[in-house]
């Protein structure tokens, strides 16, 4: 059947779309849809835009601190198309987040990026003018992009929001689209994509016995029908405005009595009712209609239904694609060959020598095919002429293959890892990029050019980590097996013997400044160093020692170079909270020596490492933990020095370095990249807290594994791990530094960081506290003339903190102390005693929990140490809580418990404390036990006890802050 020439009345009825931005229809240079004034036209037709808009567009300069200037890899799990035509390829794939348009000859890539989780599924309209893409994650989107411009057409926002969408086709005339989400239980949705409606034409829910339906296609004849299949069942669909109905026909083994295999694709015939389903068992299924079609714009009297007919095998190997080519059907199969039937399935060409592995998809060229020439009459079954467009394979292994028909030239356009990529490496004078992967493959990449300049693949066991050395001639690779390579970083040859010392996989890798030591961290908890030695007058490489140094994972390990010296130093920190550092001058063969242990943190879990630029006379090593706080240490004595809010995107920073600088009219100008959980950032340092100095943008939803600075600090790369794709980012230190005002100056970062800020009631809290600690430091009670300052005594501050709603343990506290005591000292040699608003300001942000006090860790609390009651809720017993907080962690004596709790249940007159020492805790023991019950919960503990408001349960405060913080940058 004819698709529709017009449109429905109850389309012409409908809102057409609006030109505004994203999500509405409007061309980039200002022509307008032709579907937005005439429904009837085409929703393909090509605009008259001017050609290669989209490579202009690519070319301006953003002015976004981090802008994505080249993917390496792609999501082998999706298809690869071709929109070119010829000899020239331009291809388009998913690299992550991002959809790529690749022009191989002019070696240069588009993105189009508008997608916060991993594309799930795209699709291609018949004149490839029309790509849409979906996401899989919560909130998924679907996006209809404009191929010729780039521009984001169409967004569907909550199409599927709980699961995802697996699935996605688009009808031939490009009208309309088919989703399927990603749950247990599958809704299919039919979309009028071209009209600005928010919610689907029409939809249903599979029964989950069907299995994960994800694969999706229209009819090219009828619009209003497709067919979609899971590996065990078919399923066919009619639709109209009044609803959706589909038909799911059985079909086992025994319907004819051989083995059906798995489904892979489906197909509609182009000339008659029936379709077609390849199978993993080398078989192509026939279906035909049990009664005839309705016929169009005619509602189903019921759900349409298919039968299979016929199952015809045709050869012995699985097919993995099935596809239609004008009146040829097209299949490829897990041994990489291609094969083209006539409607009647009579084998009419193949192409059986490419040894491509399984192929995963296939994409023809936009050009039309030249004339048949006598070596495709000698290849033809039947000697008849035969011609077909240049093609596109991707397959199993990464790999994309172009294949020129006319000739039958292969060229392999891109080779890339198929499995998790988890390692990266910079070379330190030169635009290198070496990139490992869990496949064994590693390459080596010249980021400028972004050419590929050589590989080498280990079949043993997957890489983990690289390190280039600081001279350039070495590249070092730990593997998952424990064993570590020292290959030469040009031609990737082995240096020496692989050493084979770590009993799990190495996980980090890092050479000193002297290129002297080699140092390896492993998942068995061990540190391994190397170091370099001459023997017979040569250079090489021996093992010098290993120790088992931490009872937790290794985080980081880094080379340093001691102050009065040139010789290295070397430390590492582990999720045990220990900063170990190693004495290599005093350690020998197969004994490395500990110079000292230090533990870095109470409560928080340490989860990176940097030494920090030497922008003041005091030398820090730079940690962030995981509650987003960054800290400062003096390098000499581990003192924690400073305590600063982090960047707050989401998740804490997960590895960090500090960009090179080859800025010498300014060197105290510096700056640190960083990877969270999903997202790669900048930051201006030094660190103070100030939110506004941090940018970060999605990077890798499915999670960053790496990050790599180049040498003179103009990119940043992130590794995705599964993936698979290495991002190459453009570093814009100028936007980063044009933000930084716009958040305010001096304070006024800070002061809106504060419930309401400057002006409000939470401030002016603030200040009647402290000008209340002055009268506390001066005495209540004293009759003499008080001295009016602007600063408070430092022991005043924890019980300001305190009365703030921050409760600092008694190490904090310290920190905090210290902190300002010795923030001049080592400028002027003297102590600080004091401390004014602004900087009390600062402090308090800086040392509060990020988010609040999360009931999310209370009720933790109550799981760990708890008890089920009768009734199945998690308690502690009144006595074991009191026996727990005089017994366990920092120690309350009995006067201050007792003074503690009286005070948080009212039960002083004057409802506190104004002098310390002025508490009477006599007869507290009679009053805790009857104002607090024998068995307490969290909720009890904390409404009842602590007297703060329990969150409601739907969405609490982190949350909320959580969506607030995700930057403006996950949304270009």
């Amino acid at each position: 059947m004819d698709g529709p020439s017009e449109a429905t009345p109850e389309e012409g009825s409908e809102g057409r779309v609006e030109a505004s931005g994203a999500s509405k229809g409007m061309c980039q240079d200002g022509q307008t849809p032709p579907e937005a004034t005439d429904p009837a036209a085409a929703a393909s037709a090509v605009w008259t835009a001017a050609p290669g808009r989209l490579w202009q567009e690519d070319e301006r300069s953003g002015a976004h601190p981090l802008r994505l200037r080249w993917a390496f890899g792609y999501s082998g799990a999706l298809a690869v198309h071709s929109l070119g035509g010829g000899e020239a390829p331009l291809l388009l794939y998913a690299c992550s987040n991002t959809l790529v348009l690749h022009d191989v000859l002019g070696n240069r890539q588009a993105h189009l990026q508008g997608h916060s989780n991993v594309i799930s599924c795209l699709c291609v309209s018949e004149d490839g003018r029309w790509v849409a893409t979906a996401d899989g994650g919560p909130d998924a989107l679907v996006i209809v992009w404009d191929s010729f411009s780039g521009i984001p057409v169409r967004t569907i926002f909550d199409s599927h929001p709980a699961d995802g969408v697996a699935a996605i086709a688009i009808s031939r005339d490009a009208k309309y689209l088919a989703t399927i989400s990603a749950g247990t239980v599958q809704r299919v949705c039919v979309w009028k994509w071209t009209y600005a409606t928010e919610a689907p034409a029409c939809s249903a829910e599979l029964r989950p016995e069907f299995g994960r339906q994800d694969y999706v296609v229209f009819n090219p004849q009828n619009p209003y029908e497709f067919v979609s299949n899971s590996k065990t069942q078919v399923i066919f669909y009619l639709w109209s405005d009044a609803g959706l109905q589909y038909g799911a026909p059985p079909l086992t083994d025994s319907t004819f009595s051989k083995a059906v295999g798995h489904f892979s694709q489906s197909v509609f015939h182009f000339n008659d009712s029936q379709a077609l389903t390849g199978t993993s068992a080398g078989k192509l299924v026939l279906w035909d209609a049990v009664w005839p079609r309705p016929r169009l714009r005619e509602p189903p009297a019921k759900p349409h239904a298919m039968k299979a007919i016929k199952l015809m095998p045709m050869q012995k190997d699985g097919l993995t694609v099935l596809t239609v080519l004008e009146s040829y059907f097209v299949t490829c199969d897990v041994k990489g060959d291609v094969k083209f039937y006539d409607g009647q399935l009579q084998l009419l060409d193949w192409y059986s020598h490419l040894r491509a592995g399984p192929i995963r998809s296939i994409s023809f060229s936009r050009s039309p095919p030249s004339a048949p020439a006598d070596y495709a009459r000698s290849r033809t079954v039947g000697g008849q002429p035969f011609a077909v467009r240049n093609f596109i394979l991707s397959t199993a292994d990464a790999t994309v293959l172009h294949v020129a028909t006319d000739g039958t030239k292969y060229e392999k356009v891109m080779e890339e890892a198929k499995r998790a990529v988890n390692a990266i490496a910079c070379h330190p004078s030169r635009a290198l990029i070496a990139v490992g992967s869990h496949c064994g493959l590693l390459k080596v990449w010249d980021y400028e050019q972004t050419k590929y300049l050589v590989s080498r693949i280990f079949v043993e066991a997957s890489i983990q980590c690289l390190s280039y050395d600081p001279e350039g001639s070495l590249l070092a690779a730990g593997f998952t097996d424990g064993s570590v390579y020292i290959l030469d970083a040009i031609s990737l040859q082995s240096n020496c013997k692989e050493f084979k010392f770590s009993r799990g996989p190495v996980t980090h890798i890092s050479f000193s400044h002297d290129s002297e030591y080699l140092a390896t961290a492993d998942e068995k908890l061990s540190v391994t160093v190397y170091r370099r030695v001459l023997r017979n007058g040569q250079r090489c490489w021996e093992h010098l020692a290993g120790l088992h140094s931490h009872y937790k994972p290794i985080r980081s390990i880094l080379f340093g170079v001691q102050l009065d010296s040139d010789e290295p130093r070397l430390l590492s920190l582990g999720e045990d909270r220990q900063l170990v550092e190693y004495d290599l001058n005093s350690s020998s063969k197969d004994h490395l020596v500990v110079l000292r242990r230090d533990r870095v943190e109470q409560a928080a879990v340490p989860l990176c490492l940097a030494w920090y630029p030497q922008l003041s006379t005091e030398s820090f090593i730079l940690t962030a933990n995981s509650c987003y706080k960054m800290k400062l240490y003096n390098t000499t004595t581990k003192m924690c020095r400073k305590t600063l809010l982090g960047p707050t995107y989401g998740s804490p920073l997960e590895k960090m370095q500090i960009l090179p600088t080859t800025n010498l009219t300014d060197p105290k100008k510096r700056y640190l990249a960083y990877i969270t959980k999903d997202k790669v950032g900048v930051q201006i340092l030094p660190v103070d807290g100030n939110p506004h100095k941090s940018s970060a943008f999605i990077c890798h939803p499915g999670g960053v594994a790496d990050l790599a600075c180049s040498y003179d600090g103009r990119y940043v790369f992130t590794a995705g791990g599964d993936d698979c794709t290495v991002m190459k980012w453009e570093v814009n230190l100028s936007a980063l530094e044009a933000a930084v005002p716009l958040g305010g100056e001096d304070l006024v970062p800070f002061y809106n960081l504060l419930d309401g800020g400057r002006d409000g009631e939470f401030f002016r809290e603030l200040e009647d506290y402290f000008y209340y600690a002055q009268l506390r430091s001066h005495g209540i009670d004293t009759m003499e003339t008080r001295q009016v300052s602007a600063h408070i005594p430092l022991e005043e501050i924890p019980f300001v903190m305190r009365a703030m709603g921050f409760y600092p343990s008694e190490e904090k506290i310290e920190e905090m102390i210290n902190e300002v005591k010795f923030s001049e000292y080592a400028d002027t040699g003297k102590q600080v005693t004091k401390i004014n608003l602004g900087d009390f300001i600062k402090l308090y942000i800086n040392h509060r929990p990020a988010f609040g006090l999360s009931m999310k860790k209370i009720r933790r609390a109550f799981q760990v140490l708890g008890y089920d009651n009768e009734n199945g809720e998690k308690v502690i017993d009144r006595g074991d809580l009191l026996s727990l907080l005089q017994c366990r962690g920092e120690r309350m004596t009995e006067e201050e418990l007792a003074a503690c709790l009286t005070t948080l249940l009212g039960m002083n007159p004057e409802g506190g404390i104004s002098e310390p020492g002025t508490c009477d805790t006599s007869g507290a023991a009679a009053l805790l036990e009857e104002e607090i019950p024998d068995e307490i919960t969290a909720e009890i503990f904390t409404a009842d006890i602590l007297g703060l408001p329990i969150p409601e349960p739907e969405k609490n405060k982190t949350e909320k802050r959580d969506q607030s913080l995700i930057h403006e940058g996950s949304e270009s």
